[in-house]
C-alpha cells in the first residue's frame, strides 16, 4: 500500500552543536531555579509544617498555594525555554565563540 510510510517529510536541519549547547545550559539554569524552588517547599514542609497550614491567597491554606505556583512556575519555565531555544545561534554569534 503506497503512502504509509511513516518517516519524516523532510530530512532534519543538522544542529549545531554550539546551540545545542547553549540550550543545554539554559535548560541546565532554568532547572535549578526550579529545583531551588522545589527546594524551598520541601524543607518547609519537613521542618516548618505549621506554616503550612496557615491561610494564605483565597483562603487555602500555603501548601496548596504554594503547590499550585510550583505547577505554574513548571509552566512559565517551559515556556521560558522554548522561547529561547527556537533561536539558533546567528552566524555571527557562532564565529565569537570560536
Amino acid at each position: 500500500m503506497g503512502g504509509f510510510d511513516h518517516g519524516p517529510s523532510a530530512a532534519p536541519e543538522p544542529e549545531c552543536p554550539r546551540t545545542s549547547a547553549r540550550n543545554a545550559r539554559v535548560g541546565m539554569a532554568l532547572f535549578l531555579v526550579y529545583l531551588a524552588l522545589y527546594g524551598g517547599f520541601v524543607l518547609l514542609n519537613a521542618f516548618r509544617p505549621q506554616t503550612m497550614e496557615a491561610p494564605a491567597i483565597g483562603g487555602v491554606n500555603l501548601a496548596v498555594a504554594y503547590g499550585f505556583g510550583l505547577i505554574g512556575a513548571a509552566l512559565l519555565l517551559s515556556l521560558v525555554y522554548a522561547w529561547i531555544c527556537r533561536f539558533p545561534l546567528a552566524a555571527s554569534e557562532r564565529e565569537e565563540q570560536a
